[in-house]
């Protein structure tokens, strides 16, 4: 299982995807990540969050996080993203 994600939000989208395919409540995750609910939080909307923080979420989830080249997102990666900021509202 692999994900390229370029912006917060795809990366709090994958986070809660994972957490809802392992049918764990977000109480449950804050219990196996020793993080509190407000960053459980944070990180499922792409908010700020610490990388210590990240990477206990990721641990509790069973992930782990890979590091490569990837460039910045495409003008038409980020025009979408804002299309699609527009349309939500």
């Amino acid at each position: 299982m692999g994900y390229q994600i370029r912006l917060p939000d795809e990366l709090g989208r994958q986070l809660q995807e994972r957490r809802k395919a392992l049918r764990l409540s977000k109480r449950e995750l804050v219990k196996r990540s020793g993080k509190a609910r407000k960053v459980i939080d944070h990180l499922e909307f792409g908010q700020e969050a610490t990388v210590s923080s990240l990477l206990a979420v990721l641990g509790a989830l069973g992930l782990a996080l890979t590091v490569e080249p990837a460039g910045l997102p495409t003008a038409e990666e980020v025009a979408r993203r804002f299309e699609e900021d527009t349309d939500a509202s």
